[in-house]
């Protein structure tokens, strides 16, 4: 055992003593200009490194150097510029002269992708044939292999020719690569712009065997979070894998995929081209859908028991605000198609079974060529259209609804929630915009409406015209009815910028029949419906006066804000006309039985009025 630790301690020493040998002997600003010509060598651009250059020695053999660039050819800034680089070198090669760079690592680093660091050719360089020969292999006597590269702490600039720029801050990337060309990277990074941020943090395995020709990349791990003005409170965020593939022909594929927004999953695939319009076609399949949390329309119930809406992260800077102009719209950019099916849907507090849609666009027009699914008992469909071309978003539907639940499909477009039953329309609806608002204000069109099982919250027509005429009349009475009194509504409505119209409206239930009419006025939170109300059964006392009710449809009126309706009942006219005729009846019966006096100009005359 002693033996083995002094052998041990010699070989230390004699390490030690190497490395430092080798420090003292060998200078490393003599690899300075080799490393500036291998590099414009290898591809054209510059390399600079500014202040002495030295070893360190611990806990790897490195160099160390001071501020450096690297400069495309032609360009007016350099692509990378670094206040110091480290490069971690291979021992035994130095001990044979020879420089083997196993890594190299920036910290604190500046990369510019602008125009303005872009390789721009000479003015005057000669025109030739383009060289498709392999380049010629090297002769020198020394070699430059990296194995990894580190960046830390840096910043990337991204530039459009538009002049849009992009910050990519507090970059941290780590590659390395085999012998194979299989790259191994992580990568981390914030984006902040407009008052939101976006982290990532990128796990992938990359085959660059055959780049450029083909590229292949396997992203084992990514996460990213996006929050800050005008997003939903929690922000967006998840995790993805995938499988990608890329060939010079500017097409492309990404297999297995499956990424997660907050609480919902999709998995699926897509496909496609890159060029001057790319041509994309997305697969997708989602478990859950839930879109409420991803669009910011999630509710919370306050201290007094209502139902609120939950906080976005605050509104967007004025600066940042979104132009009503669909110029930059990416659909007015690329071309594509979209199959995505969905188990379970959420929307607005809505959940929807089976939703299949199909869709295309071509040159700004979006075709939604099948829109369905399925509600409780209910199914429906809207296929339509949506045209980009115009500075404002065009929207053609023509829903098609089947036994729809209506109180939450109201709730939904933020309408009072007080009237229940089963919805069936059929109708066209347009207008431009795709918000509730938009909805309220700006769209127009037409259907044709049944309503099963309804029932109006607060308003029992029956029980309203019995108590009024109990009031006004001793000679009958209401008998005892059912509390809630279901009915069936048919009819047609149409809609013009907020106003929506009912007309040939009719109902019916056990006890009552009506037709109506009106208006509801969406946009100012208004009301004014009319009807005509003949409640058929439920009475008891006087048959006449029961055979009139029967017969003689009440004039109801509702009219007034949502939240402070007033309604106006005018039985008296029913009861008014029934004395009336009940007078005119006992005239012509007296006059009938006084002949003489019946024929006079008095009583003839006061029949007649009545």
């Amino acid at each position: 055992m002693k033996r083995f630790i002094t052998t041990l301690a010699i070989l230390l020493v004699v390490i030690v003593a190497g490395m430092t040998a080798l420090v003292l002997l060998v200078n490393p600003n003599d690899f300075r200009a080799y490393m500036a010509r291998q590099v414009e060598q290898r591809s054209g651009y510059q390399l600079a490194l500014n202040g002495d250059l030295r070893w360190h020695v611990w806990p790897q053999l490195s160099i160390l150097s001071g501020p450096m660039t690297l400069t495309a050819p032609g360009a007016q800034q350099p692509f990378v510029s670094a206040s110091n680089m480290r490069l971690d070198v291979k021992l035994l090669p130095l001990l044979s002269h020879q420089l083997a760079v196993k890594q190299v690592l920036l910290k604190g680093a500046v990369i510019r992708l602008t125009p303005d660091s872009a390789a721009q050719r000479p003015a005057n360089a000669p025109q030739g044939p383009a060289d498709t020969a392999p380049p010629p292999p090297l002769t020198q006597r020394w070699t430059f292999d990296i194995d990894n590269l580190q960046v830390a702490d840096s910043l990337l600039i991204w530039q459009q020719n538009s002049g849009e720029q992009l910050n990519v801050r507090d970059l941290n990337l780590q590659l390395s690569q085999n012998a194979q060309r299989h790259a191994h990277i992580e990568f981390g990074s914030r984006v902040s712009r407009d008052q939101r941020e976006l982290l990532v943090n990128l796990n992938a395995d990359v085959d660059l065997s055959h780049y450029p020709q083909h590229l292949a990349a396997t992203v084992n791990q990514l996460d990213y979070q996006l929050s800050g003005a005008d997003l939903p409170r929690e922000g967006v965020k998840g995790q993805a894998t995938l499988q990608a593939e890329w060939r010079d022909s500017d097409a492309f594929s990404l297999k297995n995929l499956a990424l997660s927004l907050n609480d919902s999953q999709l998995n699926g695939s897509a496909s496609g081209t890159l060029g001057d319009r790319p041509q994309i076609a997305l697969d997708l399949h989602a478990s859950v859908l839930n879109l409420d949390p991803l669009l910011g329309l999630e509710t919370e119930v306050n201290s007094e028991g209502q139902n609120i809406q939950t906080q976005r992260g605050g509104p967007a800077p004025v600066i940042a605000q979104p132009v009503q102009d669909n110029a930059s719209s990416p659909f007015n950019q690329m071309d594509g198609q979209l199959a995505l099916s969905a188990d379970k849907l959420n929307w607005r507090g809505m959940t929807f079974d089976g939703v299949t849609l199909q869709g295309n666009s071509s040159n700004g027009l979006v075709t939604l060529a099948t829109l369905t699914g399925k509600t409780g008992n209910g199914q429906f469909s809207l296929p339509g259209s949506l045209d980009f071309r115009h500075a404002q978003t065009q929207i053609a539907l023509t829903p098609s609804l089947q036994n729809i639940a209506v109180a939450p499909l109201l709730k939904a477009f933020e309408l009072p929630a007080s009237l229940s039953g089963d919805l069936t329309l059929n109708g066209s609806f347009s207008g431009a915009g795709l918000s509730v608002p938009a909805f309220k204000h700006a769209w127009q069109g037409s259907a044709e409406i049944s309503l099963n099982n309804a029932l109006l919250s607060g308003l029992n027509f029956q029980r309203m015209i019995q108590r009024a005429v109990e009031r006004s009349s001793s000679r009958v009475h209401a008998a005892a009815g059912p509390e809630n009194d279901f009915q069936q509504i048919t009819g047609k409505m149409s809609l013009q910028k907020g106003l929506l119209a009912f007309v040939d409206l009719h109902g019916r239930a056990s006890m009552l029949n009506y037709s109506g009419k009106g208006t509801v006025n969406m946009a100012d939170k208004q009301a004014d419906m009319n009807f005509g109300i003949t409640v058929t059964e439920g009475w008891q006392g006087d048959s006449e006066l029961i055979g009139r009710l029967q017969q003689t449809p009440v004039p109801l009126r509702i009219y007034g804000p949502w939240d402070g309706l007033n309604y106006s009942l005018q039985i008296d006219q029913v009861l008014r006309q029934q004395l009336q005729d009940e007078a005119k009846k006992r005239l012509k019966a007296w006059s009938e039985k006084n002949p003489q006096s019946g024929k006079s100009s008095s009583v003839q005359k006061l029949i007649n009025d009545l």
